[in-house]
């Protein structure tokens, strides 16, 4: 926040309530494409706290360099990434083994469960462009709602980013908390189990009889293709695990002990560990293996390659859109200021720790934001210093869950997962955000039981 703007308290709850009012008429009653509306509520939140005119420029033009800086060259290659897997049959082998193996009504338990190992070392934006056309794939040979398979997807992607080292919000957390990491990962598996199981098969099995939604089109067009002209499931998991294990070994590598063999190994692997490096590769693997060896030409991999960055400008724009709002909440101070409120509330130090969190979840959008903010509103506390290792991770895990919980439309995120399922923001709102408010509440009220023996 600048350090030459102090917006009144009243103001600015004033203004994020206006600001986010004006967001959903402008959306849902005036029917505006989302773009413009997120702009104009982020705007709109600006003028009304009064932010100088320069910061609020200034804000809009880092909320949008600073969304598409970590997620635009992850969009662009996973497009391309995930159109060589569908045209040579690919994403249609991996769903037809596992609906082969685990049956069709499990296919959401492996797809959740998925999700959850990749997320530990993959962001959540890379884990999900990976795997989400596998997810699209199984749907569409089963005939089903894609939520079927992709909530439970996004469940097990969003615990194993909010709750499980060495992913970096819950190793932030328990940085600041001084809490043993070996602790935290055995109970964010635990948590995490629960939060997954809940939010994942169970949550999605509603969700996709209560909302028949299609494949998006872009997936629906793409050819059948016989079984035994497929590439063998061994080839499609090893080209999917490349970026996964590139930067799995990488996160493993930066959490070893140092010694001058690690640290030549770890320079090598911080480059090709790099998210939009390993993706790279993996889509060069891809060409070469799915497309030119699997009979393509070049030139008609050059095509399929190029159709799948036409949808990709409106999920950049619309994704950048949420990390603007986002920005102009946080640089007026509104998550600052309903923290420090929620501090002085007389509860348990677990539940004062879960609602700093969400409250700064909700009025920010950013998880990352809200861990950080909570993490260190509560390591203030005095009665920190007296709690156990297990109950200060039991801290970390009730920041994850209100980390999580409550995403929607200043969270980058909400508006990703709308633009890639080809959802309306009503539907987005009663299932990939109900979906997070599953996973966080639930891991959570796991952690709050173990601290009462902790």
């Amino acid at each position: 926040m600048s350090n030459e703007f102090v917006a009144d308290p009243t103001r600015l709850i004033i203004a994020a309530l206006c600001g986010l009012a004006i967001l959903l008429f402008l959306i849902i009653k005036i029917k505006m494409q989302a773009f413009p509306s997120i702009l104009i509520s982020a705007l709109a939140i600006g003028l009304i706290s009064g932010m100088p005119l320069t910061l609020i420029t200034d804000t809009v033009t880092k909320g949008m360099g600073e969304t598409l800086k970590g997620i635009a060259l992850l969009v662009g290659l996973g497009s391309m990434f995930g159109a060589i897997l569908e045209i040579s049959g690919g994403a249609e082998r991996v769903a037809v083994t596992m609906i082969k193996y685990f049956g069709e009504k499990r296919a959401g338990w492996a797809l959740g469960l998925t999700g959850m190992v990749v997320a530990i070392p993959v962001f959540f934006d890379a884990g999900l462009i990976i795997l989400i056309p596998l997810a699209f794939s199984i749907a569409r040979k089963a005939k089903k709602s894609v939520l079927f398979f992709v909530i439970p997807l996004l469940a097990g992607l969003a615990v194993g980013h909010a709750f499980i080292p060495p992913t970096p919000g819950p190793i932030l957390v328990a940085n600041i908390l001084g809490v043993d990491l070996g602790i935290v990962i055995g109970l964010g598996l635990i948590c995490g189990t629960f939060a997954l199981v809940a939010a994942g098969p169970l949550f999605g099995t509603y969700c996709g009889k209560k909302f028949d939604i299609p494949v998006p089109l872009q997936y629906q067009e793409v050819p059948e293709i016989e079984e035994n002209k497929m590439p063998s499931f061994g080839s499609i998991v090893l080209i999917i695990l490349v970026p996964l294990m590139l930067i799995l070994i990488n996160s493993v590598l930066g959490i070893m002990p140092q010694n001058s063999f690690v640290t030549t190994v770890k320079s090598i692997f911080s480059f090709l560990g790099t998210p939009f490096v390993a993706l790279l590769i993996a889509t060069i693997i891809a060409w070469l293996i799915l497309g030119v060896k699997h009979g393509y030409s070049r030139e008609e991999l050059e095509k399929v390659m190029t159709k799948s960055l036409e949808p990709t400008g409106l999920i950049l724009l619309v994704t950048a859109g949420g990390g603007v709002l986002r920005y102009m909440l946080q640089d007026s101070g509104l998550g600052e200021i309903i923290g420090n409120v929620v501090k002085a509330t007389p509860l348990p130090i677990i539940v004062v720790a879960f609602i700093i969190a969400l409250a700064v979840r909700i009025s920010v959008g950013s998880a990352t934001v809200a861990m950080t903010m909570a993490a260190g509103i509560v390591a203030s506390m005095p009665m920190v210093t007296g709690l156990s290792q297990l109950h200060l991770a039991c801290l970390v895990m009730a920041i994850a869950g209100g980390s999580t919980a409550a995403s929607h439309f200043n969270d980058s995120g909400f508006w990703l997962v709308k633009s890639l399922c080809n959802l309306d923001e009503k539907t987005t709102f009663k299932t990939w955000t109900l979906m997070e408010t599953i996973v966080g509440c639930t891991g959570f009220l796991v952690a709050l039981v173990i601290s009462i023996f902790a």
